[in-house]
């Protein structure tokens, strides 16, 4: 079984799901799992976790995640991006350039934002998603969501080319159907580029059909990203022999003492990474915080 992670390059019309039930015949596998949702006609990095790597699926859909869109001003849309039914035209020859610069920017920050009716999230068992191809809406309660930064990159109105660096559970697509409402005159996603993922950058991404070849050269096992790579910035702690079977039942450890709270990188005598422990000055011990052997 393949244990790690591989940085996938999600093409448009393919769902995220699709990649995993490719990757599933690829590498033939099942223990398979995604790192958070891009919508079919998105574009760009997915980092999909095989075998043990799964564990850390939870962590990879927390990272901070970096991405590329065009915003379409003037035009708002059910689904909030250009693949929808269009809702609303307004005429945007009296924007100025200064007006949507302003706007933009002040999405900076922490800011509520209300989950689109076509998302994969769930209201009382069932996705939003599917209530609204019955044609239903529901009431959703805005969350708060961190736009690290925002920036345009180019702009000829009506569209505005912008790039946001935000916190886990942002919807961009509602991002710009927001920066058209304070504007006045509408707007909707028309492009979308997810260029970060954490570690995770678009230009070492690699494509479904690369990783096929590889399968056929029998080298796809070289380039799976290790676990502990996520963990890079975690200092190192490889231990003895001795204590091994404490650190394979994750255990308690008695180590040098590190700073209070410091999370740390467990090896195993053969080098093999085992879990994530954190130092308790209190106690004077390293406690387990995640396990990834014998998954």
């Amino acid at each position: 079984m393949l244990d790690g992670i591989f940085n996938v390059y999600k093409e448009k019309g393919y769902t995220s799901h699709d990649v995993v039930a490719k990757l599933r015949g690829i590498a033939g596998q099942k223990k398979i799992g995604h790192t958070g949702t891009l919508d079919p006609d998105a574009e760009g990095v997915l980092p999909v976790c095989l075998g043990k790597a799964t564990k850390v699926c939870d962590v990879l859909t927390d990272k901070t995640k970096t991405y590329q869109a065009v915003l379409l001003l003037g035009r708002r849309t059910d689904t909030q991006d250009i693949s929808g039914a269009c809702l609303e035209e307004q005429d945007t020859a009296g924007l100025t350039e200064e007006d949507v610069r302003r706007a933009v920017e002040s999405f900076r920050g922490d800011y509520m934002q209300t989950p689109p009716m076509y998302s994969a999230l769930k209201v009382g068992g069932k996705k939003l998603c599917e209530l609204a191809r019955e044609g239903k809406t529901v009431e959703r309660k805005a969350r708060k969501v961190q736009i690290h930064r925002i920036e345009i990159r180019r702009m000829e109105l009506p569209r505005v080319w912008i790039e946001v660096e935000c916190s886990k559970g942002t919807y961009i697509r509602t991002l710009c159907d927001d920066i058209g409402e304070m504007l006045g005159v509408g707007g909707c996603m028309e492009e979308l580029l997810r260029t970060r993922v954490g570690s995770f950058r678009l230009e070492d991404s690699v494509r479904l059909s690369q990783l096929e070849k590889y399968r056929e050269a029998g080298t796809l096992g070289e380039h799976l990203i290790p676990v502990d790579c996520l963990f890079a910035d975690c200092p190192r702690v490889d231990v003895t022999e001795r204590l091994e079977p404490l650190l394979y039942n994750g255990n308690p450890l008695r180590l040098p003492e590190r700073e209070d709270g410091q999370l740390v990188r467990m090896y195993d005598s053969s080098g093999r990474f085992i879990a994530l422990y954190r130092y308790q000055q209190e106690n004077h011990i390293y406690k387990n915080e995640k396990m990834f052997f014998n998954l």
